[in-house]
């Protein structure tokens, strides 16, 4: 499945009055038109939404008046199903960081716009997203093997995971356009 169609997929089909030239362009990865970044809602499996806490990025059950501390999650594809993932208008870059034995995600304050994928300094910003069904997941570019990850408990901190089929932690995350 191409990029774009993974994106058209997600947004539940086109909305009235939405001009399908502008999505084509905006679900096309970069090189072949203007990339654009885009805003998507993104949940666990066991419907926890991203939210930030002291600055760092904790997935939990947001209900009521904290409905409005959810993170939407902003992209730009950079190549067929690779792409970079910020939050905060794009201002604040998820990035995979590995400094000796450990592998950690951490959130950088760096404008999602200025990374390039021909930059090897921005690989770390780069994650590779893989559909199956309505799932998605993210493993990272820099650190192959290692996914994006939510615990099992709410409120503990997004991170990367080297074992993506143990109970422990969620990999599947429901990915879909911000409306």
């Amino acid at each position: 499945m191409a990029l774009a169609d993974s994106y058209e997929e997600g947004s539940g089909g086109e909305v009235e009055g939405e001009d399908s030239d502008d999505k084509e362009t905006v679900g096309r990865p970069c090189g072949k038109r203007p990339c654009k970044m885009q805003a998507f809602r993104i949940w666990d499996i066991n419907q926890k939404t991203f939210y930030l806490r002291n600055n760092q990025l904790v997935a939990g059950y947001l209900q009521g008046p904290n409905v409005y501390l959810e993170e939407k999650i902003d992209v730009v594809p950079i190549e067929p199903h690779a792409l970079f993932l910020g939050i905060h208008g794009g201002k604040m870059c998820l990035s995979c960081v590995k400094t000796g034995d450990e592998t950690r995600l951490q959130l950088e304050a760096v404008d999602i716009t200025d990374l390039s994928k021909n930059k090897k300094q921005d690989k770390r910003f780069t994650f590779i997203r893989s559909d199956s069904g309505p799932t998605t997941s993210f493993e990272s570019a820099a650190c192959p093997g290692w996914f994006l990850c939510t615990a099992v408990e709410a409120d503990q901190p997004v991170s990367l995971t080297n074992m993506p089929n143990e109970g422990a932690m969620v990999t599947k995350f429901y990915f879909q356009e911000d409306e």
